[in-house]
């Protein structure tokens, strides 16, 4: 939903073609309303940049510190659900790194668990900061994207080639880390150790995220206003053992259980696009 003059609003910016491997897309959020507006976002295993506009945004962490968003900050990856809150006047334009992606301008992956940091502690020059002011003369969200697209372009190193079949790798019903250990005729452990490291997290911890991102598809796919939600065939459909581990993904990931995500769905945003 696009923010008019009155309300609050938020859309995501899809990615042009060239840049697709880089971003999965931007999301923009502004609230032109009265009172403040508090949303949950749901972990993303992406690392994000924020840019905030106008009034002081906050974020607020799985441990309730509250932490000032300030012209520009890098968190990630988002492992688990967090809070953000847009008070009157503030709007932020979110960057969601794809895979890879932020290691190739940085040069790490994981920056921290709790704590953003600011871009330029993360890269050596102190360019983000200058960034930031450019971003803040323009005034459609579209149009600040295309900026940031372009000054991105001279940072961007090129993909490891084993990040690259990483990323790419498409079954399922195969280990990932055992195939290309093979194909690329190194030991596994080496293979986890530069997931690791080029993504910021092993591929254990997406291959659970991604069945439990999936048994989120799921109920967002039925009207539970008129139809019930059939517990078991989630859980079959996903590859859970069981209802217990079905519930403890949902506490992993969001702390809450399965059926209180349905009752504040409403109130929380999903940062990855397809």
């Amino acid at each position: 939903m696009r923010p008019d003059k009155f309300t609050y609003g938020n859309y995501k910016i899809p990615v042009p073609k060239e840049f697709e491997e880089v971003f999965s897309h931007f999301y923009f959020a502004e609230n032109n309303s009265e009172i403040p507006i508090t949303k949950t976002l749901l972990p993303s295993f992406q690392t994000i940049m924020v840019f905030n506009f106008g009034t002081q945004a906050f974020l607020i962490s799985k441990q309730k510190i509250k932490i000032k968003v300030d012209k520009c900050i890098v968190l990630g990856p988002i492992k688990s659900s967090f809070e953000y809150c847009l008070p009157p006047g503030s709007s932020i334009l979110v960057v969601n790194f794809k895979d890879d992606a932020f290691y190739r301008f940085f040069g790490k992956a994981c920056l921290s668990d709790h704590f953003p940091v600011h871009p330029d502690e993360a890269m050596e020059e102190n360019c983000f900061t200058h960034l930031s002011l450019q971003l803040n003369n323009i005034d459609a969200a579209e149009e600040k994207v295309n900026h940031i697209l372009n000054f991105c372009k001279p940072y961007l190193n090129r993909q490891d080639t084993t990040s690259s079949l990483l990323a790419n790798f498409q079954s399922n019903a195969i280990n990932p880390i055992k195939s290309i250990a093979e194909k690329v005729k190194q030991s596994e452990r080496n293979i986890q150790l530069i997931h690791k490291k080029h993504f910021g997290f092993s591929a254990k911890e997406i291959n659970r995220y991604h069945r439990f991102l999936k048994a989120i598809e799921l109920i967002q796919q039925i009207d539970v206003t008129e139809e019930k939600i059939n517990w078991f065939d989630i859980i079959n459909h996903c590859g859970h053992y069981d209802q217990s581990q079905l519930i403890h993904d949902f506490k992993h990931f969001i702390n809450l259980s399965p059926k209180n995500y349905i009752k504040f769905q409403q109130d929380i945003c999903q940062a990855t696009s397809k």
